[in-house]
């Protein structure tokens, strides 16, 4: 792929660099089944639809709160589900104490193409890189050093980094001043509308798709091109 003219690229993680449904459908079934068990209520449905999740194929609505929210936000959002059905804002606190937990970034982070190889390919034709997700910072850390890229990227940014999540531009302005380069410069490459919107707000100079992710071609609409995986940015043979 040209990639002339960028100095900077900006990866989404879950679904762009690693598998995402891998790490997030089992977590939530898992999460739903233990606040059932944990309430003694039926709420595969309103959890599921809150979620934007579909247990019949196990992934996740391109547009569901599952895919760019802030874990403590989508926490809040599973307690208020709770209170709508019923429960009291005590006992919906409670339930969540004994149900509540993030996926395991070490055994369920799956790549999605040679990320070593991907990223030394980047840092040869002299860009940086970076990563903003919507998930937080210690699984992301963790995540990162089970893969064992952690320290092969020039910055990152994370959802309780107290920046203003996708898909707002803050994200991308924030390691566009990092790294010393302008968004005009900067691609950013993610799977899902929100990432779409966020490279568009902060004036990326390329926003590209991948349908590695929960995003099909009509929801990745925004993007400049759309590619199948972040392995068309590895170099060719040759």
């Amino acid at each position: 792929m040209d990639l002339s003219g960028i100095d900077l690229i900006v990866f989404d993680k879950d679904g762009t660099l690693i598998d995402f449904h891998a790490m997030w459908s089992g977590w939530t079934e898992a999460t739903v089944d233990a606040l059932e068990v944990a309430t003694g209520r039926p709420l595969r449905g309103p959890l599921f639809t809150m979620l934007g999740y579909d247990p019949d194929v196990g992934r996740a609505h391109a547009r569901g709160a599952l895919i760019a929210t802030p874990m403590a936000r989508l926490r809040d959002l599973t307690a208020e589900v709770l209170i709508d059905e019923g429960l009291t804002p005590q006992a919906a606190e409670s339930a969540l104490r004994q149900a509540w937990h993030a996926p395991d970034p070490v055994t369920l982070a799956h790549p999605l193409t040679d990320l070593p190889a991907l990223l030394a390919a980047q840092r040869s034709a002299g860009r940086r890189t970076a990563i903003a997700t919507s998930d937080d910072r210690l699984p992301t850390e963790r995540t990162l050093i089970a893969l064992g890229i952690d320290g092969l990227f020039d910055a990152t940014v994370c959802a309780d980094d107290g920046i203003t999540a996708k898909p707002a531009a803050d994200m991308v302005a924030h390691l566009c001043r990092a790294c010393g380069v302008p968004p005009g410069r900067t691609a950013v490459v993610g799977d899902s509308p929100a990432d779409m919107a966020m490279g568009r707000a902060a004036g990326a100079g390329l926003v590209l798709g991948v349908l590695t992710g929960i995003g099909t071609r009509a929801d990745l609409l925004a993007a400049d091109r759309i590619v199948d995986s972040v392995e068309a940015l590895l170099p060719g043979p040759g």
